[in-house]
């Protein structure tokens, strides 16, 4: 009985060192990875401008091949939208929100699980003999101090999947 006691007493101190510990987080986080591909611009923009070709390089889409899709709006650019539902990635929606063609993709991501929007983009410049991309995504995690949590780690969380995805957006784009 008393090892119960004990217990019960640890599990009950570490959720409130939890909860109070992710009170005093930041809830807001950021993600930035950066690529060179040797292509230009457009025939990058081309391929991150229009939502179905994300599932041609995005590791999300990869790892879920049986994830359900549904597009909405105009086909690429401004407008256009997915939204997803998978059992292993989760569910969400991701609106572009800004296309400058060769130089800027920005978009709002809904995740109805956690409650949260981010905002990220892709930006593209000319550099050398390709283009510079430069992905990146800055979000709230809003006042549930677990989630808090997840954001003091959401780089180490989704930097590799930007790097990996950036992987295979330069892989694709070098050979087209």
């Amino acid at each position: 009985m008393k090892i119960l006691k004990i217990a019960t007493g640890a599990v009950v101190a570490l959720a409130l060192l939890l909860a109070l510990g992710g009170l005093l987080l930041s809830p807001k986080f950021s993600v930035t990875r950066t690529v060179q591909i040797q292509a230009p611009a457009e025939q990058v923009y081309a391929l991150v401008a229009n939502p179905r070709h994300w599932k041609l390089w995005s590791v999300w889409n990869q790892r879920d091949p049986a994830m359900q899709i549904e597009y909405s709006g105009p086909e690429s650019g401004a407008g256009a939208a997915w939204a997803w539902k998978s059992a292993s990635e989760g569910d969400g929606k991701m609106s572009f929100t800004a296309a400058e063609p060769g130089q800027l993709l920005a978009y709002d991501l809904y995740f109805p699980d956690f409650g949260t929007t981010s905002k990220g983009e892709l930006r593209m410049k000319p550099s050398g003999q390709g283009t510079e991309v430069v992905w990146s995504m800055d979000g709230d995690m809003g006042a549930n101090p677990l989630f808090r949590w997840l954001a003091l780690f959401s780089d180490r969380m989704v930097g590799p999947d930007f790097e990996a995805g950036l992987a295979r957006l330069k892989a694709l784009a070098e050979k087209r």
